[in-house]
């Protein structure tokens, strides 16, 4: 593989991620919550690592000949597509860039000038497990308690990371279109010839195109995020027709595969 082929592979890659689609939406839709993006941008960039693999491993020829099982991943991918859609469009109304101020709760009545724990009735200390009673020190002419910490359990920004890191791949790893652009783009720019191994080859380019996915979208979604976090009407519309795109792409998939079946 020369560098000429694979300079013309990039421009191929790179016209592909930036062409606005499923994969967009959801970067677009992520970059509006109040989380991180990393998570969804990951999950959409290891869609095209399971394709990649399946390349590699001569799997991905095996499903592309198989018409009942490429048929059924169509329909798998089209109807989590069409979920995806729905459920979009079912938080457009409220869509907009919100954040908290870290410490915000505890700068109320629960949490003094001086910095100790809220009060206990009857002016009880905190107690310890088994029965020990708390440290106490002098701070500044200032009586404070030393309690144990508090274990600090996953909270629902973990949770929310997760759920849209599985949620990018759904989109992604379930699209057969992506599968069959792999198959049609990548043996293109494959040297039988070359020195290295056509499986190499095939790797190369394909963790080529997955950083590529990596750079454009997280574009998309920081500037979806910075554009818009200050928009709501913006973000609202923007939301909308995320959700309309997904829809509309999931139907098409239904209603190709369905001409296929009927003919």
């Amino acid at each position: 593989m020369d560098f000429q082929q694979f300079a013309g592979f990039a421009i191929v890659s790179v016209t592909l991620a930036m062409t606005p689609g499923a994969d967009w939406a959801y970067c677009i839709s992520s970059g509006l919550r109040d989380r991180r993006i990393a998570p969804a941008v990951a999950g959409l960039s290891a869609g095209y690592l399971l394709h990649t693999a399946l390349i590699v491993a001569g799997l991905a020829a095996l499903i592309a000949a198989t018409p009942q099982l490429l048929a059924g991943l169509t329909l798998l991918g089209a109807a989590y597509l069409l979920w995806l859609g729905i459920s979009t469009l079912r938080t457009w109304r409220s869509a907009g860039f919100t954040t908290t101020t870290a410490g915000s709760a505890g700068s109320g009545a629960g949490g003094s000038a001086g910095g100790a724990g809220p009060a206990l009735p009857g002016g009880a200390e905190p107690a310890l497990p088994g029965g020990a009673a708390p440290e106490s020190i002098d701070a500044g002419g200032r009586l404070a308690t030393l309690a144990p910490p508090i274990p600090v359990r996953p909270g629902p920004a973990r949770r929310g990371g997760r759920q849209d890191f599985f949620k990018g791949l759904g989109t992604s790893g379930t699209n057969p279109k992506a599968l069959l652009l792999y198959l049609a783009l990548i043996p293109q720019f494959v040297d039988a010839n070359a020195g290295l191994a056509v499986p190499l080859q095939t790797l190369v380019l394909g963790l080529s195109h997955f950083g590529v996915s990596v750079l454009v979208y997280t574009c998309v979604a920081l500037a979806a995020r910075r554009l818009l976090r200050s928009r709501p009407g913006g973000a609202r519309a923007v939301t909308l027709a995320s959700g309309v795109l997904m829809v509309c792409l999931s139907l098409v998939l239904l209603a190709e595969q369905g001409a296929s079946l009927i003919g």
